[in-house]
């Protein structure tokens, strides 16, 4: 069997790190790999199963050197910059960051999703934003069998999915909260925010990324672009309201569907429980449902809440669970790989 080089770039970060742990699990057939990172990062060690490796700093000539792929999980700045120049020696790329997944030559690929799609990449591929793989992980089978009309999310996100200071933010809000004798919830003046406008402790904010003129943030925007892309439904209705909630790991979102044609709730089980990468938690008599705690460290997607939604016809309501960083980025982007390979 042939042996592969792999590029890790962004190799530091919270994604990164989880993409080395799901490498070390599936035991591709790489035999050679080369961690990189900022200037600030390199130099660093990191782990891969015996093996200890010493991050390089990543520049232009970093990625000129024969590798056969690259993980990128380094920003879009970076992705932007970097990536071309690898896909330009021969290096399939496979990008985590927003740069290219509103590129018309560039696939958006959730492997159990749109496969097919990466018979078409010109040296990079996108990974498609956190919330929106879990989200299309459940719709695509749905879409094919009742044809999707309209899609209003509505999003639950953990901190994780904003970085090692989203965390951070958490963390010293617990603690700080903890300090604090009179329990007057009061935590920000007592301490630096890394990451978010307000403490995301005791708090939801209903702001992800940057605000855009016409009042929706780009991780809305994301999402509902990213749908129409992965889905090949290019004017699909579909509108999103993005939240970030004082939880650790694992998004939450409920999708409320409009299909062009009737269904039978039986049949959207059996489809949902049948379809690749999809876990169907729902017992509402014994109060089973997927929570983050319960799908943390998971790969598969959780859906619950099965319903129809009364106010409409031929609606449905579904309850949507993943855990953001290994799904929803680097099992994604490693799954892409072993696609590949």
């Amino acid at each position: 069997m042939k042996k592969f080089k792999l590029a890790i770039v962004g190799s530091t970060g919270v994604v990164g790190q989880k993409m080395i742990e799901v490498l070390q699990e599936k035991n591709l057939p790489i035999d050679e790999y080369v961690f990189f990172a900022s200037k600030r990062s390199a130099g660093k060690t990191v782990r891969l199963g015996d093996d200890v490796y010493v991050v390089k700093e990543l520049t232009e000539n970093s990625l000129k050197d024969n590798f056969d792929f690259a993980l990128f999980s380094a920003g879009g700045e970076t992705s932007l910059k970097f990536a071309p120049i690898a896909a330009q020696h021969g290096c399939i790329v496979i990008d985590n960051s927003s740069a290219f997944r509103m590129d018309k030559d560039v696939p958006l690929v959730v492997p159990e999703v749109n496969p097919e799609d990466l018979k078409w990449h010109k040296g990079i591929i996108a990974n498609p934003n956190c919330s929106t793989i879990q989200a299309v992980c459940a719709l695509k089978p749905l879409d094919s069998a009742f044809e999707i009309k309209r899609i209003v999310y509505s999003t639950y996100q953990a901190v994780s999915g904003a970085g090692s200071k989203g965390i951070h933010d958490l963390e010293n809000g617990i603690k700080d909260y903890c300090c604090h004798t009179d329990n007057d919830n009061s935590t920000a003046d007592t301490y630096n925010l890394e990451k978010f406008p307000y403490p995301i402790f005791n708090n939801c904010l209903p702001h992800i990324d940057k605000f855009l003129e016409n009042g929706y943030t780009k991780e809305e925007e994301k999402m509902i672009n990213e749908t129409r892309k992965i889905l090949k439904k290019t004017n699909l209705a579909v509108t999103a309201t993005t939240v970030r909630v004082p939880v650790f790991n694992s998004h939450c979102e409920s999708i409320n569907i409009e299909f062009e044609n009737q269904f039978d709730l039986e049949n959207v089980f059996e489809i949902l429980r049948n379809a690749p990468g999809l876990i169907v938690q729902d017992e509402p008599n014994s109060e089973t449902y997927a929570i983050p705690t319960n799908t943390s460290g998971h790969d598969e997607v959780f859906v619950s809440r099965i319903r129809r939604d009364f106010s409409i016809k031929n609606g449905l309501n579904i309850w949507v669970v993943a855990d953001n960083i290994r799904k929803g980025a680097a099992s994604n982007a490693v799954q892409i790989l072993e696609k590949l390979l």
